[in-house]
């Protein structure tokens, strides 16, 4: 279900466009870094930027998925549940986009969270997969510990996902694809049923993979 509450919250998050030098490196960020960042009391004054936190999930072949499966990719992440006919429908086809797009570019994935992981098991998970021709190896479609991928949404992602008994479908999510560089840094937010802004993420993935670190 969509939601016009995170559009808000987003607003307000901090966003860095940052251009500096260290250890006569240039760093040179071609996309936004969002969320919180710091500077380290260090003789080169280093900046840490908020990046995704720990997790361990099953995907729809069973095989467990954690940030070492993610390790130096560039990654879209998403959360949806197999019965949503709401917004979810028009993301999944959106991500096949995404997929085919960079199909033979291994250094791309994309990570769709379940949140309703009860009823989303790797059988469901399968099934939707194939409906969506999910790619083995290129789309992992997930499930596991609800309290996890709450929490991921919330505090890593920076979006909304809960059990809500009074929306339409029992689930609020967010629709938004979140894009991942190869630090897990949050690098751009895009409405996941707008082919548009779709479309410029595809583009903006393109920009990402031309980024010196």
């Amino acid at each position: 279900m969509k939601l016009n509450l995170i559009r808000s919250t987003l607003i307000a998050l901090p966003v860095f466009l940052l251009l500096s030098c260290g250890n006569n490196d240039t760093h040179k960020f071609l996309l936004p870094v969002y969320g919180e960042k710091k500077v380290t009391d260090t003789p080169n004054s280093d900046t840490l930027y908020h990046t995704i936190g720990d997790f361990h999930l099953t995907n729809q072949y069973g095989e467990s998925v954690s940030k070492e499966t993610v390790k130096h990719k560039i990654y879209v992440a998403n959360f949806f549940f197999a019965t949503c006919q709401s917004i979810c429908p028009a993301m999944s086809t959106n991500l096949s986009m995404v997929q085919t797009a960079f199909q033979k570019d291994d250094s791309l994935l994309i990570l769709s969270h379940s949140v309703n992981p009860m009823h989303d098991t790797v059988e469901v998970l399968m099934n939707y997969a194939t409906t969506y021709s999910a790619i083995k190896n290129k789309w992992h479609l997930l499930t596991g510990d609800k309290k996890l991928i709450y929490d991921l949404a919330k505090t890593s992602y920076l979006v909304n996902a809960l059990e809500d008994d009074g929306s339409p479908e029992g689930f609020l999510h967010s629709e938004l694809f979140l894009l991942i560089d190869t630090k897990g840094r949050l690098r751009g937010m895009y409405d996941g049923t707008d082919k548009v802004q779709v479309g410029e993420m595809i583009g903006d993935i393109k920009l990402l993979k031309q980024e010196h670190y």
